[in-house]
Formats: structure tokens, C-alpha cells, sequence
């Protein structure tokens, strides 16, 4: 009840807000210029509702309280469609526009990580050992901000407008099922069907004010591995008479190690981490079992795969050459978060025009994951970077980190840069 006191008034002033900036914008304004004036006009109640989103974070399959209050913001704006508990606590809300058109969707991530927050904001989270460490309480914001745009210019709208508000982004806990596969599983890309799909993460490596793009791969495929080796307990003093299972272990880390220098096209980038070492029972105790936890990371889908059969290679020759014996479990995660070439060459112009062409900027892939991927192997995708990093005012911190924070201008420009691609894209292929 607390909260839908408080959800109320925000709404409606901001839906009063936004509504008025787009009425009264001067007559000769283009679709451009009245989108900024809104989003302008939304400054404040953006950041008011990312502050809310920030104080109150939930973990992954867990975003009852930020699903609530998605979607009786969608309703109050009157959404022709809101659907409520895909995959648990996703929305997928459809706005329709008075012209006819394709549909496009854009989707916005809402979980929170297991993070103690240590930055000293008013707005610090007051859920101990939870933060928005990956700047999900910022696309849930824009989406929202976009979806208060565009609910006032349906007039305008060739086509319509799927909103994908998704949980679990950074994986579901064990034992259950979450995030975009579960969401395709639940028809979120169904009922209609859209031909594109739009989304943005923060980027801290970006100054604010500019937008980061990859044609092609952006983010690796994310691979888990737990290998178990087995050797032969005896005691400390006596190693010939059993097997060493740590020091096998140690070779086998070092010997994946050379996967990535010497067994794979130096140019294909690939990353293979052990994260998590665990053996042995006692100090004079030669350990019989170890298990090694880590990550694969790629940005090919033929290089994930010859990784795996390299690994099982590697790992067999070594603990063969000592007597151990081994078994490897591999589970694929994300894939490729891999951007349509003809998506991107289509929307750049866009990009371009809302943020100036010298603030378009291309890094290097990265090495992080997304499972935005999975809505890219139903239909083309465009995931780009939005800049979020103030070094002037201390705002640098990595994303996944306890000092991770944004520039909340970034807010505003997410808005109209999102509004614009999505108006573009279907006036480009409206019938």
C-alpha cells in the first residue's frame, strides 16, 4: 500500500509532464526536437524513479515490488496490452500506433546483483548485500521514459511498439528457469511477432553524452565449466604412494592457459578463467579430489565449440600422464550477443542525429555477456552502449562493482535516443 501511494502522484505528474512538453512545442518542431523537449521535461521524474529503483533492488527472479510498479505505470498511460508475470515477473506491454506498421519491440532489464553497495549517495541501496551494480534500475527507467513519449504521439506511430520488461538478466538461481530464454518460452516475442528488437546497457568505459555501437559480434557467449579431478588419498609425507590430485589440478590450469597462446587463432579473442579452486580436507593429507569452476568466454560460435573438444583434450593428456582420472561438465550459457550488420547500418544515421556524429563511437567487443542474445537468434537485434561515466565528478567505477554509479544525464539522452530509433526504424518499414 506504500508503494501505491507513492506510484500514483509520480505517475500522473509525469505523464502531465510529458504530455504538456509535446503539446506545446513550437508548431514548425520536428518529431526530434519535440522528443528532446519531453524527455527534458521528464528530467526530473526520471531521476526520481531510478533513485526508487536504486534504493529498492531485487535479485534475479525476485522483482516482484519493480514488475508492480512497471506495470501500473504501462496501464496508467493506456497500453493497449499488459501482460504481467512472464517468466515469473517480466511485463510485456504493446502500444499501438493510429497507423498502420510493422511491430518492433524493445526490451529493458530489471534484476539487481548480490552487491554491497558502498558509495554514500542518497540514494544508496537499503537492502543490505543488494545493488544495481549493472545499471538495470537505469534501462528500466529510459524504457519507462520512452514508453510515456511514445503512449503521447500514437498519432504519429506507424506501427506498433513492444515493451520487453525482463527479470533474471544476470541468471536465475540454481534450480530454476529465468531471464530471455524463459521469456521467448512464455511468447514474449509472440502475439505479434516483432521484426526488430532494441536494447541498451550503461557503459562506465564511455563518457556521458556518447553512444558506444559494435556491428556484428558486441558481447561474448558465456560458458560455465566445473571439472572434477580424481586422484589417490595418502598421507602427506608418503605423495609416491597416492596421486596428487592439487598438483595435477595446478597443471591443468596452467595447461588451459595455453588453449587460448597456442591452440586457437591468436586473432579469435577467448577467454578461459578458473574462478574457483576447491580441494583437499586436511594439511597433511594428500587430496584425492579437486574441482576447478570457471568461465569460457568467446566471440565466435565456432571457437566456443572448439574450445570444449581443446579442453577435454587437455585435461584427459595431463591427468593420463599422472593416473588421475577426470570428468568435465560444460553448460552453454548466452551466445554471441551479435548485432544485425543491416540493423546497424540502418540505424546509425539515427544514432548519429540525436547525439551528434563525433559522440557515435565504436569500441572493441566485449568480453561481458548478455542474454539479449537470445532474442537475437529469433530476430535481427541492435544492442548498443549508452555512456554513463563522469571522470570530473568521480564516476568511473566499473559495472558488477560496490563503487559502480551512473550520471543520471544519461537518463535523458537514453530517452531520446531510444524514442528515435524505434519511431525511425518503423517509419522506415511501415507499408
Amino acid at each position: 500500500m506504500k508503494r501505491l501511494a507513492w506510484a500514483a502522484p509520480a505517475i500522473i505528474s509525469l505523464c502531465i509532464g510529458c504530455r504538456t512538453a509535446l503539446a506545446e512545442g513550437p508548431i514548425s518542431a520536428t518529431r526530434e526536437e519535440r522528443i528532446a523537449q519531453a524527455a527534458e521535461s521528464l528530467r526530473a521524474r526520471l531521476i526520481e524513479q531510478r533513485r526508487d529503483f536504486h534504493m529498492h533492488p531485487e535479485l534475479s527472479n525476485r522483482e516482484e515490488r519493480t514488475s508492480r510498479i512497471v506495470a501500473e505505470k504501462l496501464k496508467a498511460l493506456g497500453f493497449d496490452q499488459v501482460r504481467t508475470g512472464v517468466a515469473r515477473h517480466g511485463v510485456v506491454a504493446l502500444l499501438k500506433g493510429s497507423k498502420p506498421g510493422p511491430v518492433v519491440a524493445v526490451r529493458a532489464d530489471m534484476d539487481a546483483l548480490p552487491i554491497q553497495e558502498t558509495i554514500e549517495v542518497p540514494y544508496k541501496s537499503r537492502v543490505p548485500g543488494v545493488k544495481h551494480a549493472c545499471g538495470h534500475d537505469v534501462h528500466t527507467t529510459i524504457a519507462l521514459g520512452v514508453a510515456e513519449i511514445l503512449s503521447r504521439m500514437r498519432d504519429e506511430i506507424r506501427g506498433s511498439v513492444k515493451f520487453i520488461f525482463q527479470p533474471a538478466e544476470e541468471g536465475p538461481p540454481p534450480g530454476e528457469e529465468g531471464g530471455a530464454p524463459l521469456m521467448i518460452k512464455e511468447g514474449a516475442l509472440d502475439d505479434p511477432r516483432p521484426q526488430a528488437i532494441f536494447g541498451l546497457h550503461v557503459m562506465p568505459t564511455i563518457e556521458i553524452g556518447k553512444i558506444g555501437y559494435n556491428s556484428g559480434p558486441a558481447m561474448a557467449s558465456s560458458d560455465r565449466f566445473v571439472i572434477t579431478i580424481r586422484g589417490k588419498k595418502v598421507h602427506g609425507a608418503y605423495p609416491h604412494e597416492g596421486i596428487d590430485a592439487v598438483v595435477v589440478a595446478a597443471e591443468c590450469v596452467m595447461a588451459l592457459q595455453t588453449i587460448r597462446s597456442r591452440r586457437i587463432n591468436t586473432q579469435e579473442p577467448l577467454v578461459i578463467t578458473v574462478g574457483i579452486i576447491q580441494g583437499g580436507n586436511r594439511f597433511n593429507i594428500i587430496a584425492d579430489e579437486v574441482k576447478l569452476e570457471g568461465t569460457v568466454r568467446t566471440l565466435s560460435e565456432d571457437v566456443r565449440r572448439q574450445v570444449q573438444k581443446l579442453m577435454r583434450e587437455t585435461v584427459a593428456g595431463i591427468t593420463s600422464a599422472y593416473g588421475a582420472t577426470f570428468e568435465m561438465q560444460y553448460e552453454e550459457g548466452a551466445a554471441v550477443t551479435y548485432n544485425d550488420p543491416q540493423l546497424v547500418a540502418e540505424m546509425l544515421p539515427t544514432l548519429r542525429r540525436v547525439v551528434g556524429e563525433k559522440n557515435v563511437i565504436a569500441p572493441l567487443p566485449q568480453m561481458g555477456a548478455e542474454d539479449f542474445s537470445y532474442y537475437q537468434k529469433v530476430i535481427p537485434g541492435f544492442y548498443y552502449f549508452l555512456g554513463v561515466a563522469n571522470p570530473a565528478r568521480g564516476i568511473t567505477a566499473m559495472v558488477h562493482t560496490p563503487e559502480f554509479d551512473v550520471d543520471e544525464e544519461s537518463l535523458v539522452i537514453g530517452v531520446k535516443v531510444m524514442a528515435n530509433v524505434l519511431l525511425d526504424y518503423l517509419d522506415r518499414h511501415a507499408e
